[in-house]
């Protein structure tokens, strides 16, 4: 399309969503773009252009785009029943939720399903309160769980918490941001060591009882940031002895995103496996599906009747079984942790000449590349727009860029990918050396 129909299409639809949609409702570039194609891992936007996808969906699209084994499972389950509710048994439900139960590493599992990550974690902080008879909740600073009032009470980053009011008391530990804080310095088991330390005392001034941890055990919206190998494992030692359970929100690093590992909690699994894991986001590849599993002492707690209109439903469940059971073949993990690891290389060493990059972080495909300043990230998310990739941004102050391509990712992609981040990065450096040459000529 020319210039100027794709202005006057992609103009007139922003303005549209700007009179019926929130003001909040945030939407990336200066000029948002619509998508509407996507094969493998790339998509088209409204105007035809071709972009390499190094976000998912906010890691959603876990495997690829229209994959075929996706969708004719989608197609064919929609050509039968759409909808039915956790009322009636649903073959394809059970299925997915003993796939999970076996695969989670939680014993005597149990699995619900919702629609989303933030309802998951709503569900697992219903179950672990009602457990334990406490609204005490210890969560991570710089955390995120979710966009509901209850999520959103114990989200440890302002950015994404614009409410001071919440059902819970909230506690706020150190240890998942290894890079920064009062800690940064010390090596990873003297880190470790005063996390713990940290936790002992805060739970020391606590009233009553403490329900749970709830940690990511490598945090998303914050910027791909983690704790050294085992600190929640040596957490789970003090709250075993307190009764505490933990909560492990894999919403982000399940699957095996990571690449050394399935589940994010397995890095710090010494001590054993959680009490509930949450998961959501690529687990359907981009159909609405959340989840909670636990143990079944915990899930079966709630003595209230309960049901789910939506989770669990009949199009959502085959996608889920589909998308899992292509991972699995294919060993979308192995590749996750090969063609990561080199992209994170790659990214090392176009950092290494660029003052703008603060830091280049990440397991297998969840990277965080970490820029001085929000501006900076900001541009950087335009320029790589422009060069044909699509990244994501956050971080406690927006510095981050996040990468998270489909888990399918080849080698020549990646190459792709880091390339035009090293276009765009460059173009960045450019732009902030020249605003500082002229903040100093200005200062002479």
């Amino acid at each position: 399309m020319s210039g100027g129909t794709a202005a006057a299409g992609g103009g007139g639809l922003h303005a549209r969503h700007r009179a019926v949609l929130p003001s909040w409702l945030a939407l990336y570039y200066a000029e948002p773009i619509e998508l509407t194609h996507g094969e493998g891992r790339h998509v088209r936007d409204a105007d035809g252009r071709r972009y390499l996808d190094f976000f998912g969906g906010i890691l959603t699209t876990m495997t690829a785009h229209a994959l075929p084994e996706v969708t004719a499972a989608v197609a064919g389950q929609a050509g039968r029943i759409l909808h039915t509710s956790t009322l009636y048994l649903d073959r394809h439900m059970v299925e997915l939720a003993e796939r999970i139960a076996a695969l989670s590493g939680i014993p005597d599992a149990r699995v619900f399903f919702t629609t989303s990550g933030t309802e998951a974690n709503d569900a697992a902080l219903l179950l672990a309160t009602t457990y334990r008879r406490s609204n005490q909740i210890l969560a991570m600073r710089n955390s995120y769980h979710g966009r509901s009032f209850s999520t959103v009470g114990i989200t440890g980053n302002s950015a994404w918490s614009p409410t001071s009011l919440s059902p819970l008391q909230t506690l706020y530990v150190h240890g998942a941001v290894r890079s920064q804080g009062p800690y940064a310095h010390l090596s990873d088991a003297a880190f470790t060591a005063a996390c713990v330390r940290d936790l002992e005392d805060m739970l020391g001034q606590a009233h009553g009882t403490v329900a749970a941890l709830i940690a990511e055990p490598v945090q998303g919206v914050g910027g791909f940031t983690a704790p050294p190998d085992g600190l929640y494992a040596a957490f789970r030692e003090v709250l075993a002895r307190h009764g505490i359970l933990w909560i492990s929100d894999e919403v982000q690093t399940g699957w095996g995103r990571t690449g050394d590992h399935f589940w994010g909690w397995q890095a710090h699994a010494d001590n054993g496996p959680p009490d509930l894991l949450t998961f959501a986001k690529g687990i359907a590849n981009g159909m609405s599906v959340g989840g909670v599993v636990a143990r079944a002492e915990v899930m079966d707690c709630l003595e209230a009747n309960s049901i789910s209109t939506f989770g669990g439903s009949p199009v959502t469940m085959a996608a889920g079984l589909a998308n899992l059971t292509y991972l699995l073949e294919h060993d979308l993990q192995g590749n996750a942790r090969r063609v990561g690891g080199l992209l994170i290389e790659r990214l090392r060493a176009v950092a290494a000449g660029l003052p703008v990059v603060r830091e280049v972080r990440g397991r297998g495909l969840m990277i965080g590349v970490e820029l001085t300043s929000g501006e900076a990230a900001g541009l950087a998310l335009e320029r790589a727009r422009e060069e044909g990739l699509l990244i994501g941004k956050g971080g406690r102050d927006g510095t981050v860029l996040r990468i998270a391509p489909p888990l399918t990712l080849t080698v020549a992609e990646a190459e792709e990918g880091a390339a035009a981040l090293e276009r765009a990065l460059r173009r960045v450096q450019g732009a902030v050396g020249e605003r500082h040459d002229a903040g100093k000529g200005a200062h002479r």
